[in-house]
């Protein structure tokens, strides 16, 4: 009746294994470090081992292991104050493409990483994390959209044939050049219909005035911002943060925090770094070669560099006017032309299609650069010659680039681009917010709080307690195996939750152990006392736990932030409470009194039967 098969008893002990494996990595604590990470397939990390050693040993400072992990360079230190010297060395000595950060490693063995047994991450409340402030350059998005606005005009205006002369910027409005009233009249419908947006004025001398409204300013400004908070949470989603926290700060600013990040590096790369394309016309060769010899770029270009075969850097001349830019780009995957030569092959949305093969069209036997903007650094990737329109949206860009620089390529247009350059404006690494006493406390509390459960349930019932405080130890065990095996990030609302889970425990333990207390009182036997003391109460505690499990995955589907760091642990401990609570305990239970066929008392505290009347 109370005997488990031999296949229960192995079950138990090997989840309680399992548990204990995957909980043991939280106890080893962690060791500061250095690391060094790049996102370029083309760079080498392992390369720099030896480099930075030397270097260290040469400036007289001790490390404490280095290894490569997850495409990242590692070097371990005794404390903060070797890890805040080594960290100029170290970026000196990796030198440009590289990215340098401080971080916090476990420091668990290696063979316990091996089986992915790692420590569950701690929020900014408890462990801290990454904290960046960045601000948008809302210039650059103004100036975005005004040379967007350029494009526009010359594109209706080449379309309806209205000959037009110079398009200029002065402050926040454009002047567009036309021949004569007959020119005007014609344009304006066309650009009232093109620039819906604007306000358009004539004036006497032949031009006409694009002004944007103040409205129309703040609503590019907001846009901006909500475009670059979306494309953050894109780049972060490839970190595997748990719990991110990305919000408007002001006007212009834009708060990151990553709570409990490993890849401090890489969170740095990928959140700071700018990928744009554009696309350029390329100036004729009389004009490049004036700007050479004289040192002068002419009014509306800009002189940039083209890399040719042997890394070598050749200047070319283009038109400031920007004629496409990435966002028009659906897709990027790395490729190979017609040349076997390594390529980069884009594919356009329908209206980039549309403009891209105006463009070529109108362009045939014209040079056309396609210009990535990383980091503030202009680069010519390819300037081809325009042979015939190319339509369909499909798009090569093919050059001096090596396999893992088309890789490269491909991946930093597919992010997603931004509607502006950001600066991060401030970057450190934050302890815990409410102070390392505090949440000691805090913990400490919750022990106490523990034993004292523990000690009420094993006076109250005796034996059955004691089965009731191991089952309520192995609950918590596998809460945090489970947190520890999915990379969850604890944050207060979650230890608050793992206490709420202590409590919902204990409390099946109690409707178990006061049903087996009634049977007896009706006078059952033992034996068939237990079997219907966890048959009749599995029934209650099922009912209970789902509601909860209700409210709890409401709390998950409809909440953020803290919330629904709080419904993932509710969720998890109400599953695990649930097993520890009953097959647990009547594991413990059937192995301590199913083989007594004689049964005829139990340990379960003082049984008060009704007085005969």
């Amino acid at each position: 009746m109370n005997r488990y098969p031999l296949w229960k008893y192995i079950l138990v002990v090997m989840t309680l294994l399992v548990a204990c494996l995957y909980t043991i990595p939280n106890f080893f604590g962690e060791t500061p470090a250095v690391q060094v990470s790049t996102n370029r397939q083309s760079l080498n990390v392992a390369a720099l081992q030896q480099p930075i050693a030397n270097a260290l040993q040469a400036n007289g400072i001790a490390h404490n292991g280095m290894f490569i992990a997850d495409g990242s360079l590692k070097v371990r230190f005794a404390d903060e104050e070797m890890q805040l010297k080594a960290r100029d060395i170290i970026e000196k000595t990796a030198g440009d493409g590289y990215i340098t950060a401080l971080n916090l490693i476990p420091d668990s063995p290696a063979w316990l990483a091996k089986i992915r047994a790692n420590p569950m991450f701690l929020g900014l409340d408890l462990r801290g994390g990454v904290h960046f402030l960045m601000q948008v350059d809302m210039d650059a998005a103004l100036q975005k959209k005004l040379d967007s606005y350029s494009g526009d005009i010359r594109r209706a205006l080449r379309s309806e044939k209205i000959r037009y002369g110079k398009i200029e910027q002065q402050g926040q409005q454009l002047i567009i050049q036309l021949q004569n009233e007959d020119a005007i009249q014609a344009a304006l419908p066309v650009l009232q219909k093109t620039l819906r947006d604007a306000q358009l004025a004539s004036t006497p001398d032949g031009q006409i005035q694009v002004i944007i409204p103040e409205l129309v300013l703040d609503q590019i400004r907001e846009e901006a911002v909500k475009q670059n908070i979306n494309t953050l949470h894109n780049r972060v989603n490839e970190l595997g943060v748990a719990e991110p926290v990305i919000q408007q700060a002001g006007s212009d600013r834009i708060v990151v925090q990553l709570p409990g990040v490993q890849d401090t590096a890489k969170a740095k790369d990928i959140i700071g770094r700018t990928a744009i394309l554009e696309l350029h016309m390329v100036a004729e060769d009389a004009l490049l070669e004036q700007a050479v010899s004289t040192e002068i770029v002419p009014t509306g270009y800009e002189l940039l560099y083209e890399t040719v075969a042997g890394d070598q850097k050749r200047p070319i001349l283009v038109n400031r006017q920007v004629e496409l830019t990435g966002d028009s780009i659906n897709s990027a995957q790395q490729d190979f032309d017609e040349y076997g030569a390594p390529s980069v092959s884009l594919h356009l949305n329908n209206q980039g299609a549309a403009i891209f093969g105006d463009l070529t069209r109108a362009n045939v036997n014209k040079r056309m650069a396609m210009v990535l903007i990383e980091q503030d650094k202009k680069e010519v990737i390819t300037a081809p010659v325009i042979k015939s329109a190319i339509t369909g949206g499909r798009v090569q860009i093919s050059g001096t680039m090596s396999i893992a620089e088309a890789q490269d390529t491909a991946l930093l247009l597919r992010a997603g681009s931004l509607a502006a350059p950001m600066e991060i404006i401030e970057e450190r690494t934050i302890g815990p917010s409410l102070g390392r006493e505090n949440i000691q406390k805090g913990f400490r509390s919750t022990l106490w709080g523990f034993v004292a459960v523990a000690v009420f349930m094993m006076i109250y019932y005796r034996m059955f307690g004691v089965f009731s405080v191991i089952a309520l130890t192995s609950n918590l065990l596998f809460l945090i195996a489970i947190l520890s095996a999915l990379q969850a990030t604890l944050t207060l609302p979650g230890i608050a939750a793992i206490a709420l889970t202590l409590g919902m425990a204990i409390d099946a333990n109690v409707l178990i152990n006061e049903r087996i207390r009634e049977e007896l009182r009706e006078g059952q036997p033992p034996q068939t006392a237990i079997n219907k003391g966890y048959e009749f109460a599995w029934g209650t505690i099922v009912d209970s736990n789902i509601t909860s499990l209700i409210a709890g995955l409401a709390l998950l589907i409809f909440g953020s932030g803290p919330v629904r760091g709080f419904a993932v642990v509710h969720c998890i401990g109400i599953l695990t409470s649930m097993y520890s609570s009953v097959v647990v305990s009547r594991a413990l239970a059937n192995l301590w009194y199913g083989s007594r066929k004689k049964l005829k008392s139990i340990s379960i505290g003082t049984v008060y039967r009704p007085a005969a009347k």
